[in-house]
């Protein structure tokens, strides 16, 4: 969210008429509409901002792109969730970035990286890619970031075509994946040590003040 999103392709005849650009949301709501001049070449380019009420919901958008007739369209899918970009703050361009200010080494052929976030409840780092064709990615996080690696999802599921090494781990995905999950024993909390330390300190207060008060209800004989 908050990103921006370039829109741009080339018609085959150009017609005189404008493109049009659709875009909706995960709950099938017309985000917008633009129309678009082509160029003489037949080629045309818009630029999407992620930003405002209609773009605030996680999930995929479909971008819509039709030109003359109905059935001369194109469409592409785009998900949008709060994880960080690939490559953000003091991270280098071959780091993926997490939120927390942690950054993980990695190599990917065959597609992209477009985004990572710490999944706590699993013990897993979420890698969101854009693959245009088959190909491998590879991560080799910090033991302090995750640890114990033993499982990847693709997709939702449970892949085979993996090779962990150490805390290395090498997944071969296919055209077209968009998720892959990282599972091990350990990961860093998303919202950091301090912030964890802090909670429990606040929980522990609690319990410890709601034992003091039954104890002061507790009857007097």
């Amino acid at each position: 969210h908050g990103d921006k999103i370039t829109v741009h392709g080339k018609v085959a005849n150009v017609s005189g008429m404008p493109i049009t650009v659709t875009v909706v949301n995960p709950l099938n709501s017309v985000v917008t509409i633009a129309q678009i001049n082509p160029e003489k070449d037949g080629s045309f380019k818009t630029i999407l901002n992620t930003d405002g009420e209609l773009w605030k919901h996680d999930g995929t958008y479909t971008i819509k792109v039709n030109y003359g007739s109905a059935s001369k369209s194109n469409k592409a899918l785009v998900e949008l969730s709060g994880a960080t970009s690939a490559s953000s703050n003091n991270c280098a361009s071959s780091e993926i970035y997490l939120k927390g200010n942690y950054c993980v080494p990695y190599t990917i052929t065959g597609g992209m990286v477009t985004g990572a976030s710490i999944n706590s409840n699993d013990n897993s780092i979420i890698i969101r890619i854009n693959a245009n064709e088959d190909g491998t990615l590879t991560l080799n996080p910090d033991k302090s970031i995750l640890n114990g690696i033993f499982m990847v999802l693709v997709d939702g599921e449970e892949w085979d075509d993996v090779e962990i090494s150490d805390n290395q781990v090498t997944v071969n995905f296919l055209a077209g994946a968009q998720k892959i999950e990282v599972i091990g024993t350990f990961v860093i909390p998303e919202f950091g040590t301090i912030a964890v330390m802090i909670l429990a300190v606040a929980i522990i207060s609690i319990i410890a003040v709601s034992a003091k008060s039954k104890l002061s209800i507790m009857p007097r004989y």
